[in-house]
Order: C-alpha cells, then sequence, then structure tokens
C-alpha cells in the first residue's frame, strides 16, 4: 500500500500547485491525504461512469486533469453532475485528484505531451509565466564553496533556459561576533572575526526555494547561515501556457490537416482560411486556447493548433495564421499518458490505469 500523500508528492514535483492559474481549482478534490491507496485509475474528466470503473477495479484513487469540483459547491445533493460525483465518490471511499492549470503550465506538462505528438523540434513556451523565479544569495567561507553550490544545484537552482549550474560568485570578507550561546564554525565566542567568503547568487523557480534553502543550510557549515532572497520580474521561460516548435520538414497545409487528425485521431478540425504556404513552424495550446492567438501569431507560426474557438475568433486569424481547432478534448487526451508514464517511473509494480471510459461531452454525428 501507498498512502496518497506519496502520489501528490510526484506529481507536484513535476507540477507544483503554486503555478495553478488563479481561477483554478488543482489538486487534491475528495479524500484524505494519510489514506492508503491500492489503486489509481487515470482519466480527463471525472464522471459517475469513471467512478464505477474504479469500484470495479478496486481502486479507490481516481487522478484527472480537469477538477471536478471547479467553482464552489454550495452543497452535496446530487443535483448537478459534480455535486453527483462528488457524493458517490465520498460514498464509494474514492480519493479524486486533479492536476490541472498547474499541469498546463509546467515544464514537461501538457503542451508538451501535445508538441511531442507532433514530432516539435526547438520547442520553447510560447508565453512564459513572470514573477515565478527567485535570486538565492547566501555568504560561504571558501573552502566549503564547492560543496554548497553543488548542494543548491542538486535542489534544482541555477538553470537558466538550457544552461545548468549558472552562478554569479564573488570574493569578499565576513564579519561575525558570536555570544555565549554560539557556538561558532571559526573564530572565538565574544572576539569579532573575519572570514574570507565568497558571496553565491544563482536563480531558481519560487517552488523550489523551500527544497533549495533546506539543501544550502545541510551543506553550509555555519551554525547560523546569512543569506538573502530576492523576487524577480524576470520571465520563467521554462514555464507557461502553449508551446512552438518546428516540424522536421515543411508540410503543405492539407498535408499538416490530414497529419494531426492522424496523430490525435480527430474526426472533424475546424479552421480559419487557409493560406496556401508551407507549414513548419507550429504553435499549441491544450484545451482552450484562443487566449494565446496574439502571442502565437508574433511567434511567426504558420498554424495554432488548439481548441474552444469561438465563431469570431477565427477572423482574428487575419491572413497571418491558419487556426486550426481540433477540440477541447482531444487536444487534451495525452495528459493521461503523461499522468501514467509519471507514476510507473515512481510506482512501477504498483495498479495503476488509464481510464477506458470516454468522457468527452462533444459528440459528433
Amino acid at each position: 500500500m501507498i498512502q496518497l500523500r506519496e502520489i501528490t508528492r510526484v506529481l507536484e514535483h513535476l507540477a507544483p500547485l503554486s503555478l495553478q492559474e488563479s481561477y483554478d481549482n488543482a489538486g487534491l478534490q475528495v479524500g484524505d491525504r494519510d489514506m492508503e491507496v491500492n489503486g489509481m485509475l487515470i482519466t480527463l474528466d471525472v464522471t459517475e461512469e469513471v467512478l464505477d470503473e474504479a469500484a470495479g477495479l478496486g481502486f479507490n484513487l481516481v487522478i484527472s486533469h480537469h477538477p471536478v469540483i471547479f467553482e464552489g459547491l454550495k452543497s452535496i445533493t446530487g443535483r448537478n453532475a459534480a455535486e453527483r460525483v462528488v457524493k458517490k465518490a465520498i460514498k464509494q471511499e474514492i480519493a479524486i485528484y486533479s492536476g490541472h492549470t498547474n499541469f498546463d503550465i509546467a515544464p514537461g506538462g501538457v503542451n508538451s505531451a501535445m508538441a511531442n505528438r507532433l514530432g516539435l523540434l526547438n520547442q520553447k513556451i510560447l508565453d512564459p509565466i513572470s514573477g515565478q523565479l527567485k535570486k538565492l544569495v547566501v555568504f560561504v567561507p571558501d573552502e566549503h564553496l564547492e560543496k554548497v553550490r553543488s548542494a543548491i544545484f542538486e535542489a534544482g537552482a541555477g538553470h537558466i533556459g538550457a544552461y545548468d549550474s549558472c552562478s554569479f560568485n564573488l570574493e569578499g570578507k565576513g564579519t561575525f561576533r558570536g555570544s555565549d550561546k554560539t557556538n561558532p564554525f571559526v573564530g572565538e565566542k565574544g572576539e569579532l572575526h573575519q572570514e574570507p567568503e565568497t558571496r553565491l547568487e544563482t536563480i531558481l523557480p519560487g517552488y523550489l526555494l523551500g527544497r533549495v534553502v533546506k539543501a544550502m543550510i545541510g551543506a553550509h557549515p555555519y551554525e547560523e547561515v546569512a543569506y538573502d532572497i530576492y523576487p524577480l520580474e524576470n520571465l520563467f521561460e521554462g514555464a507557461g501556457n502553449g508551446m512552438v516548435g518546428e516540424l522536421e520538414e515543411p508540410m503543405d497545409e492539407q498535408s499538416f490537416m490530414s497529419f494531426v487528425k492522424n496523430r490525435f485521431g480527430v474526426g472533424v478540425i475546424r479552421h480559419s482560411v487557409l493560406l496556401g504556404k508551407p507549414v513548419k513552424k507550429v504553435a499549441i495550446c491544450g484545451g482552450a486556447g484562443s487566449f494565446l492567438l496574439r502571442k502565437a501569431r508574433s511567434s511567426g507560426a504558420d498554424v495554432f493548433v488548439t481548441g474552444d474557438f469561438k465563431y469570431h475568433q477565427f477572423f482574428d486569424a487575419d491572413g497571418e495564421i491558419v487556426v486550426m481547432d481540433i477540440g477541447h478534448f482531444e487536444s487534451e487526451q495525452f495528459t493521461r499518458e503523461l499522468f501514467y508514464d509519471l507514476l510507473m517511473k515512481k510506482f512501477p509494480k504498483f495498479a495503476i490505469r488509464i481510464s477506458e471510459t470516454d468522457t468527452n461531452p462533444i459528440k459528433y454525428f
């Protein structure tokens, strides 16, 4: 048996809840983090049929992309689909966990799965987020610099784009005087001491701050570690909404649409006016991506593959890009494989299944 908190820890290591949009409700929807899990069923949406499938397998955890509790529930009487699902999950003692916009935004998340499905090269985040980065500054005695620096990097700090182990180091002198209650690593109690130190600076995403600081303090020799944390407004190029990349070889628009239909198993693609140009650069966004159309246009992409475009929004392509709406469910369907692969690597001998229930509420005639 595995505790639910062990599973959520793995999911939130890749996609911390702090990355989710302000309107979202990702995380544990139903259940107790201390409960013992005997099996996991992975789905895009949670429906009563999915709960029946989990119960039939003897599983007590459903992991979904879309939260079943999205807007506030004022009662749980079964008057709508969400209330019925929550009521049934509680009755059957099945926990529900959802990884939603945090998995959209996280590096290696939903949009990466979509881009990989199309075989896109040179992948970059279409709309990087800001306000997520921190600068860590710590003062380290010279002889321990490498140990502290390595610990910080191993905890996840020091990544800038495709570079890792990034830091700035400036030599100087630190001064301190310990009271009678101290046990200084260098110097004597009650005496002012000067020590050759290096000012070590590096960068990290805010969701790793606790882990990095813990690693830093664990590797630092001082009884009291002097360090500073600065918020940054730099764009976090490794996380954000949407993605843009390039096909290995250009295709004409019709061939590309056939390629997309095949790769995503869709029968219909709603699209804007074709421009008669080769498709090389492709922007994508899982789910409802119309809010990224301007970013897709400014990226120089030839097409924008996403879902949930409204009628008037197709006009905004404005002869600069081809919008291809493959559907909300269809664009995010491989999120299930993303969850499955992530959890199987961590729990290879545990009972994990991808749901066979079709939860797409949209049908085609």
